[in-house]
């Protein structure tokens, strides 16, 4: 910036008008030379003070101009804990770093776990409206309905959710309206593809007992999905419903006393989330071989699991963030569906209940644990 000093215009202009320069023989006209001099002094000095100012105003502009942008903060919250959850956690900072974004240097992450307590889940929801996080991820189907009771203006980008039309999260999947977007595990026909895998691992499977929750929008399709299969197979359906932790004991004895052959998870997230090691000890000492629907439960201790690969679906979610934090609204970004599934068999719960993974089932494993 070029700073122009007033001083030797003004000093110009003081020369041009010094009445020693110009003609005249009038005396009234005539200053004397003394008296000028302290005149001019006197302009000098405001004119230096000026100058001064000048400058400084001049070197504070770019200063101001130079001020760091924003660093944006996203709230992300998960039902469970969040030691639970760090499989997800890390797809979802990796599917950021891959758009550019660093914890720490260019993105601040508020991180919120509650460890199952749905009322806690409800507290940390309202906590990152709160803090006014500029996007909010919901780790599950749970935390989305948390966090819409928070917030009908903060953007909320769900990491995954059953069904958010029947939920009531968003409008219509290709439209959302709203202040939500995101990912669906909307996929009831996969209930059925469980019952195919377990029937070739039990060949004499003939009464099986689903575990779900009523009250979970996609549980009703899962099971319908779940009876078409099961007439295919000629296996009958034992209902079991498990709408808390408190219930999971009593649904394993539920099903013993059945005499279902084996069992296939379909429960709520928000209600086995966090407790994956207990449910597969109960599977174990129940000795009743279990499909469940994440591999988090084979890693776990459970038997065998197909369905969505979550960590996909969070590094995914990244992509969301990205485009809300340019300026694209929640509701004109579509919600999308499951990509990619996996087939998981854990081969040293097999052998704790004596059963024998066929090699035509082993095969076709996206991994096996040994």
């Amino acid at each position: 910036m070029e700073v122009i000093f007033m001083s030797e215009i003004v000093t110009d202009s003081l020369e041009c008008a010094d009445p020693r320069r110009i003609g005249g023989s009038s005396e009234k006209g005539r200053v004397s030379s003394d008296e000028w001099k302290e005149k001019e002094e006197n302009m000098k000095k405001k004119i230096t003070v000026l100058t001064f100012c000048a400058m400084l105003f001049a070197l504070c502009v770019p200063v101001a101009a130079q001020q760091p942008a924003k660093v944006p903060r996203i709230g992300y919250l998960t039902g469970a804990s969040l030691s639970s959850q760090s499989g997800n956690a890390e797809a979802f900072q990796q599917g950021l770093r891959e758009l550019g974004y660093v914890e720490g240097k260019n993105i601040v992450i508020e991180w919120r776990g509650a460890d199952g307590n749905r009322d806690r889940q409800r507290a940390l929801a309202a906590e990152l409206v709160r803090l006014k996080v500029d996007v909010i991820v919901a780790s599950s189907g749970g935390d989305t309905r948390a966090v819409k009771e928070a917030t009908a203006t903060i953007p909320t980008v769900m990491a995954q959710t059953d069904d958010p039309v029947a939920s009531g999260f968003v409008a219509s999947l290709a439209r959302p309206g709203g202040n939500i977007t995101g990912l669906s595990t909307l996929s009831p026909e996969l209930s059925g593809k469980r019952l195919e895998l377990l029937k070739e691992v039990l060949p004499k499977l003939s009464r099986v007992a689903v575990f779900g929750t009523s009250s979970s929008p996609g549980d009703a399709p899962a099971l319908n999905e779940t009876k078409l299969a099961a007439v295919a197979i000629r296996a009958t359906v034992q209902h079991v419903d498990v709408l808390s932790p408190k219930d999971f004991e009593a649904a394993f004895r539920a099903a013993v006393e059945g005499r279902a052959d084996g069992v296939l998870w379909l429960v709520s997230g928000s209600v086995g989330g966090g407790h994956q090691a207990k449910i597969a000890e109960l599977a174990m000492k129940s000795r009743l071989p279990t499909i469940y629907e994440r591999q988090n439960y084979v890693s776990a201790g459970g038997l065998m699991s197909y369905g969505v690969n979550l960590p996909d679906l969070h590094r995914r979610a990244a992509t969301y963030v990205d485009k809300i934090l340019r300026g694209t609204k929640p509701a004109e970004l579509p919600v999308e569906q499951p990509m990619k599934f996996e087939f998981i068999i854990n081969l040293k719960a097999a052998k704790q209940i004596g059963l024998t993974i066929p090699p035509n089932v082993l095969v076709r494993a996206d991994k096996i644990i040994r």
